[in-house]
């Protein structure tokens, strides 16, 4: 059974009216009520009848070890970025959030000056919250789910791995970038509002490397004549030190305080998303590589209008000042530069067109004499050989790529945290 409006721009047309039903919540709250339970109960009904009829579960299943490696690593980026988000937060301690004046940010200023050019229904329309991160995530399970409507190339699960082991690359990267440098928040109340307990105090790093080149202009000329930090902290404020057994080597990073309990992990979990400026945009990376997999697995009228959405969300988090400018410019480049790069794993193109050749070369014989012999459901069973063998037949070789660069990039980001925590215990 054919499905000619979902493979023919239904799936696009599906997404946006899931957007616009999900934004009535704003406008209709009643009508959402309504809408989206019906919306989401059809899709499901259809889905489910599909399923009997999927033609390429072989695929699914040789796919689903690279999907589960993608999803492991994934969650090892994101612990290790969640570490990084306590640690750029704490280690400098509330003083410091609280005098620290935001960046200037020219972005910021643009908006602002349009607001006052613009025609006040334009200036309303990229004011709303029209599109969140939860709805990026659920376009990209709507475009995975698709394949049940061969509306875009199976293995479904390949793409769900690449877009997982993309976005893990990204986030490794993101909690690089930003622990290498700490910004001041663009909205410097922040961390009074959500971490009104880490210290007050900067820690002992930052007292020794950091604080005295701060308030003192000369005391950065003699750090860059001499090469070494001359400050002694030994009498400095000591931090509460909680027994964490094995986990102690975190004590440094995550600084705890006494009303924040003795686990590590419950204030992993209010770390939130961190108070200072956290180059570059995690939302917008996720917002870009969900635009990107549309234009690649589907194209069409849809893609151009979810990447009309991300300009939109890109301006709105800079107007609200969740993010700088250069946060959401920075997420763009490296989301599509990271998508283009990580294609080895699944492909909406993949060089079908030549093993499809190849294949037909092979059975090509066999094909004559069939059309010789008028055996047309022979004909037809050789051509389905070739397509299901095209297509299922692709991900053999990628996957052992996948998992050499997943595990050399796990064990090359363990290794720094191994030696970074090593340095800390031992000093």
């Amino acid at each position: 059974m054919r499905w000619p409006a979902v493979k023919n721009g239904g799936l696009g047309l599906t997404a946006m009216a899931y957007v616009a039903i999900d934004y009535l919540r704003i406008l209709s709250p009643t009508l959402h009520e309504r809408l989206q339970p019906l919306l989401w109960s059809s899709l499901a009904l259809v889905a489910v009848t599909r399923v009997p009829s999927y033609r390429h579960w072989n695929a699914e299943f040789r796919a689903a070890i690279t999907f589960l490696a993608s999803m492991i690593f994934m969650l090892s980026a994101l612990l290790f970025e969640t570490l990084d988000v306590r640690f750029v937060t704490a280690v400098l301690g509330l003083d410091w959030h609280n005098a620290r004046p935001p960046l200037p940010d020219t972005g910021q200023w643009l908006l602002l000056a349009l607001n006052e050019k613009l025609p006040e229904a334009v200036v309303e329309i990229l004011r709303p919250h029209i599109i969140g991160l939860h709805h990026y995530l659920m376009l990209f399970i709507m475009l995975a789910f698709s394949v049940l409507f061969d509306s875009v190339k199976a293995p479904g699960l390949g793409l769900g791995a690449r877009y997982m082991f993309t976005m893990a690359v990204g986030r490794l990267f993101r909690a690089i970038t930003f622990a290498s440098t700490i910004l001041p928040s663009p909205r410097p109340w922040c961390a009074s509002s959500r971490y009104g307990i880490i210290p007050q105090h900067p820690h002992r790093w930052a007292q020794k490397y950091y604080a005295p080149y701060a308030a003192d202009t000369y005391a950065i000329r003699q750090v860059i004549e001499r090469d070494i930090a001359y400050v002694d902290t030994r009498n400095y404020t000591v931090d509460y030190h909680p027994d964490w057994g094995s986990m102690s080597f975190l004590l440094d990073f995550l600084r705890p305080t006494t009303s924040e309990g003795s686990s590590w992990y419950s204030l992993l979990k209010m770390a939130g998303g961190g108070c200072n400026d956290l180059v570059y945009s995690g939302h917008m990376l996720v917002a870009v590589h969900t635009a990107m997999a549309w234009t690649e697995a589907y194209g069409g009228y849809s893609s151009a209008l979810i990447w009309l959405l991300v300009m939109h969300s890109a301006q709105r988090e800079v107007r609200e000042r969740h993010y700088y400018s250069v946060d959401c410019l920075v997420s763009i480049y490296v989301g599509i530069l990271l998508w283009k790069m990580t294609g080895f794993i699944w492909s909406a193109k993949g060089g079908t067109r030549d093993s499809r050749l190849t294949k037909l070369r092979k059975i090509q014989g066999r094909l004559l004499q069939a059309a010789k012999d008028s055996d047309m459901d022979e004909v037809r069973e050789l051509l389905k050989d070739v397509e299901l063998g095209n297509q299922e037949g692709q991900k053999q070789g990628p996957s052992k790529v996948m998992w050499l660069f997943a595990c050399g990039t796990i064990l090359f980001s363990l290794t720094i945290v191994i030696l970074a925590f090593t340095w800390t215990s031992d000093g």
